[in-house]
């Protein structure tokens, strides 16, 4: 299991307001916000605010519930941002890229090109 202490969460600190960041959702458990380093046009991360695992593979059976409220809000929010189709992926693991060990369940909603570039 990858971890590092809640503190130095890049995640942890955005969703308590110490990092600066462009918000597009927000609900009780659930924050949305742009990427500060886009890699497609849209590039939206949602993200429980309470840091309950590393990532989804950390994720336990009493700690399921959040995926769902991202799913449903990684729709609205792709709904409000205007992807008619949007894509997300789950990078878990460092070999698989994940850089911020807070679970996102890599909602990078990523949408907005032309004619199916990748």
């Amino acid at each position: 299991m990858e971890s590092i202490p809640t503190e130095n969460c890049v995640f942890c600190q955005v969703v308590e307001g110490k990092l600066p960041s462009q918000k597009v959702y927000e609900d009780e458990e659930v924050l949305a916000f742009r990427d500060i380093h886009p890699s497609a046009p849209v590039h939206i991360l949602v993200v429980p605010k309470k840091h309950v695992a590393a990532n989804l593979g950390d994720v336990t059976a009493k700690q399921a519930q959040i995926l769902a409220k991202l799913q449903l809000a990684a729709a609205k929010v792709a709904q409000k941002a205007g992807i008619s189709e949007f894509s997300y992926r789950t990078n878990t693991g460092k070999s698989a890229g994940q850089s911020v060990w807070h679970l996102h369940y890599h909602y990078h909603l990523q949408g907005g090109w032309k004619g199916g570039e990748d």
